[in-house]
């Protein structure tokens, strides 16, 4: 027992702290612009209609709705908000698998991103992911994923990311985003993050949660007189995760408006602030060594291969 025990922290350990969404799948379809977009664009601004108020009064401080949901074997997180930013640019970033990876690395686990291919769906996307701290490359989960843009039209978006299956037996990563035009130069998105589980991740979870994951929580109150009461186990880990990808978003298109050579140091700097926001959740790093590291990170995405 003691031998199995010390392969999970050596070798599950890194896959739990490092789960990530992935982009995969087969069977891709082309985008659509049918009948069906509207009534898909229609039911999400009946849902912003029906947050109106969690949108406006709520802990974040920011327009921002977020939950989880968890079963026997899979978890997810939901995150519903109001982008400062007009449909069209919404629209034309998560349209490009390349500016997919520009966000994603922000993430303290993803260590590198690169699409194949020409910038357009259906596409390939190789993606390693890794801890919070400097890694090479050949220490970190190597992964390949597909992408494709399920809907597009002038008024509704709909990207879907999916992989059947990831490390530490993870499987049927879904990540998907709609979005729809609000009045004042505004977009209304909806981010889904979820993935399976078999007894590797559950173990690898497990032993995440028992040592470097201990006393983490998400953001979800379960004890509405005691606010300082938040989820832990799957449920935190996937709402903190779901939480830096919305933040991400969120950094990247705020970046759009300065000029090109001063958008990566704008977008981390804008993440990590963010981040710091919710420091019981979010922290992991000081602000140096998480500009060091993703700087780096970067400079490696753009002139490496993942191999």
């Amino acid at each position: 027992m003691q031998k199995i025990w010390s392969f999970v922290l050596k070798h599950c350990l890194p896959a739990a702290v490092a789960l990530v969404f992935v982009i995969a799948g087969s069977a891709v379809a082309q985008p659509s612009s049918g009948p069906g977009n509207e009534s898909n664009a229609a039911a999400l601004l009946e849902k912003h209609a029906a947050l109106a108020v969690q949108l406006t009064q709520n802990q974040y401080r920011r327009p921002l709705f977020l939950e989880s949901s968890e079963s026997a074997n899979t978890v997810s997180g939901n995150a519903y908000a109001v982008l400062d930013s007009p449909f069209s640019t919404v629209s034309a970033t998560f349209k490009s698998p390349s500016r997919w990876c520009e966000v994603l690395i922000l993430h303290l686990n993803t260590k590198y991103c690169r699409a194949s291919g020409a910038d357009t769906s259906p596409s390939k996307m190789a993606v390693s992911i890794g801890t919070k701290n400097p890694q090479p490359l050949k220490a970190a989960f190597s992964l390949e994923f597909a992408y494709r843009v399920a809907a597009a039209s002038p008024n509704y978006l709909a990207v879907q990311l999916n992989a059947d299956k990831g490390p530490m037996s993870t499987s049927n990563y879904r990540l998907e985003l709609q979005a729809v035009p609000l009045p004042e130069g505004k977009t209304f998105m909806y981010l889904r993050y979820s993935y399976g589980y078999g007894m590797a991740g559950r173990l690898a979870m497990q032993a995440y949660l028992a040592t470097l994951g201990r006393g983490k929580v998400g953001f979800t109150q379960i004890n509405p007189e005691k606010k300082s009461d938040y989820v832990g186990g799957m449920r935190g880990t996937i709402e903190r995760n779901t939480m830096r990808y919305y933040l991400a978003i969120e950094a990247y298109l705020a970046s759009l408006s300065r000029p090109p050579a001063q958008q990566l140091d704008a977008r981390l700097q804008y993440w990590f602030d963010a981040t710091e926001e919710y420091p019981q959740q979010l922290h992991e790093l000081d602000r140096p060594s998480y500009l060091t590291m993703k700087k780096s990170e970067y400079r490696r995405q753009q002139t490496s291969s993942s191999d």
